[in-house]
């Protein structure tokens, strides 16, 4: 297993909240402690499996980790076969570039993976009460491009999955969506919306109505807002769930290129910037 730790990284602390941000492994948010329960996966078979880590410059899959752009054909690493996934930084080492109490800036290149030059800055803040994300991608040169992050959340609070306690609370997520991306036979989106379907979920959402929330009866509730348009929300796993704000759907590149569009740029005179944001209660046993 891959794991964090709580003294590893960088501690950002507001009131009773711990964050543990650690550069060295992908910018992620690595521990996440509220009232003294942490709400992350804190360790993974892998770094895709754990924390909360930044997606870019493309977030979740790109179908065979292909695409072609502006008449350049590209090949990325299949790091999730047959697949790319969920961009190159969340594996590389990010720079510190200021850091306070309550407060952090993380900056780190595309790297030798990414045929396009560029660089991405994340800033973090932490309040009591929640806590603020934004990323910037600076291209020095155009290229397609999506943000977005991708959170662990731990299914249980309390007692662990095999306690038999009575403080052990399953989460529940709220996700009110108007319409969600159908998936292919691949489990890659057809680029064709459609109506929320059943749970469990592996799906892109969009059009939502109210913001997500993921909360765990009796202990903690976490509403979650963004600049993002799209969703995607993974609860198949039994140690955890996701629910990650993405600047566009997966495959976006290639689905764009199959009904004759661009997919969304950066370059040197147009940054692309999406944030984020956590908003959390302690429910006290409502």
């Amino acid at each position: 297993m891959t794991e964090s730790g709580a003294g590893t990284g960088i501690v950002l602390r507001a009131g009773d909240v711990r964050l543990t941000v650690d550069p060295s492994q992908g910018g992620r948010l690595a521990s996440l402690s509220i009232g003294g329960r942490e709400v992350l996966l804190t360790e993974g078979w892998s770094p895709i499996d754990w924390g909360c880590y930044p997606m870019a410059p493309f977030a979740g899959r790109i179908r065979d980790g292909r695409f072609a752009f502006r008449g350049r054909n590209v090949q990325l690493p299949r790091n999730r076969p047959p697949h790319a996934i969920h961009g190159t930084v969340f594996e590389r080492p990010w720079d510190v570039a200021s850091q306070v109490d309550d407060h952090l800036v993380l900056t780190t290149d595309l790297g030798a993976a990414w045929p396009f030059r560029g660089r991405v800055t994340q800033t973090i803040s932490l309040s009591p009460v929640g806590l603020d994300a934004t990323l910037t991608l600076q291209a020095d040169e155009a290229m397609p491009a999506a943000l977005g992050w991708h959170p662990w959340f731990r299914r249980y609070l309390g007692d662990p999955p095999d306690g038999t306690g009575a403080d052990r609370e399953e989460v529940e997520l709220v996700v009110d969506a108007t319409s969600m991306y159908e998936r292919g036979a691949d489990g890659l989106p057809t680029g064709a919306l459609v109506p929320p379907g059943p749970r469990p979920w592996d799906d892109a959402f969009t059009r939502l109505r109210t913001s997500p929330i993921v909360r765990w009866p009796r202990f903690l509730e976490i509403a979650l807002t963004s600049t993002a348009a799209v969703w995607v929300v993974y609860d198949e796993r039994a140690e955890g769930v996701c629910v990650e704000p993405q600047t566009a759907p997966p495959d976006a590149i290639n689905l764009a290129t199959a009904v004759g569009q661009e997919p969304d740029v950066a370059d040197a005179d147009r940054p692309m910037s999406a944030s984020m944001a956590w908003r959390w209660r302690e429910l006290r046993g409502d």
